[in-house]
Formats: structure tokens, sequence, C-alpha cells
């Protein structure tokens, strides 16, 4: 595991225009999950009477 993130380290330090733009989609592809899983969670929270 050490040597994997030694062999990785450098792209830690990539430019931040492509990380970052990565990221962000990224993230806001999780935001949506988290929403969507959370209007699940609610709705069968509600159906079951918990």
């Amino acid at each position: 595991m050490k040597k994997k993130l030694l062999e990785n380290a450098a792209m830690i330090f990539t430019s931040e225009s492509q990380s970052g733009k990565d990221s962000s989609e990224e993230v806001d592809k999780l935001h949506a999950k988290i929403a969507q899983l959370t209007m699940e969670n609610d709705f069968l929270a509600k159906v079951l009477g918990r």
C-alpha cells in the first residue's frame, strides 16, 4: 500500500484545472445520488411507519 502511494504521490499535485474539473463532476454525481437515496429512505420510513 505504501509503495502504491509513493508511486502515485505525484498525481496528488497535478494541475487543479483537470483534477478539479473531474472532482467537481464527481461531487455533483455524488450529491445527486445522496439526494436520491435520502428521498428513498424517507419514503420507505414513512411507508413502513418508522
